[in-house]
């Protein structure tokens, strides 16, 4: 299984810690099941920015970002070359560094 480190974050995981996850898992799925609970006010379909993540190592390992994911994250607040919503980003066999964001804007779309 995949291992997965999460980087410090004053609210949701303050020391870091490391959590294992199958593939196929979403990392927003492999956070929320190791109590690190990230923001995902959609319920996990694609139609906000609260479960941005910056994925710095690791990146190509997971699946490629469709184009509907690629327009909401447009509008995640610190957005970088790296950044992934978790809720769509698919593990694969290799191991990943994740870090979350300090703040997340809510920009869900209605009727998703």
């Amino acid at each position: 299984m995949p291992v997965i480190k999460i980087l410090p974050h004053p609210e949701y995981c303050p020391a870091g810690t490391e959590i294992t996850a199958p593939a196929g898992t979403s990392i927003c799925e492999a956070l929320l099941d190791n109590h690190i609970n990230i923001e995902h006010a959609c319920d996990m379909s694609c139609a906000c920015t609260t479960c941005h993540v910056i994925v710095r190592q690791g990146l190509n390992s997971l699946n490629e970002a469709e184009e509907e994911e690629e327009d909401l994250l447009d509008r995640a607040w610190g957005l970088e070359p790296q950044s992934r919503l978790s809720c769509q980003a698919i593990l694969a066999q290799q191991d990943l560094v994740v870090e979350i964001p300090k703040y997340t804007i809510n920009h869900a779309k209605e009727n998703h």
